[in-house]
């Protein structure tokens, strides 16, 4: 299983970007979970956003409600974090995860997920 991310860059505050995240040798379906977490410079990996299995409903850290939208396109086997409005606190390497069985109590949790990608970086400038 693969997950590769893409997308990230620098980008002044204010901005947008759009992170794209292709997975591969997972049936990806929608009976699949896919997140995204960040981790900042000196922290620890946090959780930004998720589309839960089945419903597709969609979950947000406060920090980023309003502001970024996840979407996937399981034709392409592939999902997004649009991102919108940056501030230099949304500066972090940014990682796509997925997991097939994951419950909804556990959707924020990284130890929830099995699949990993490998980070892209996204920089935010003042």
């Amino acid at each position: 299983v693969q997950l590769q991310a893409s997308g990230g860059g620098l980008v002044q505050a204010g901005g947008s970007l759009r992170l794209s995240c292709v997975v591969s040798g997972l049936t990806f379906s929608t009976s699949t979970t896919v997140a995204w977490f960040r981790q900042g410079p000196g922290k620890e990996r946090e959780f930004v956003s998720a589309m839960f299995r089945n419903t597709g409903r969609q979950y947000y850290a406060d920090s980023v409600k309003g502001r970024f939208t996840i979407s996937r396109d399981n034709a392409k086997n592939t999902m997004y974090l649009q991102m919108s409005s940056l501030t230099p606190e949304d500066t972090a390497v940014y990682y796509c995860a997925a997991s097939n069985s994951l419950i909804l109590s556990s959707m924020r949790s990284r130890s929830a997920y099995n699949y990993w990608g490998q980070g892209t970086q996204v920089t935010v400038s003042s």
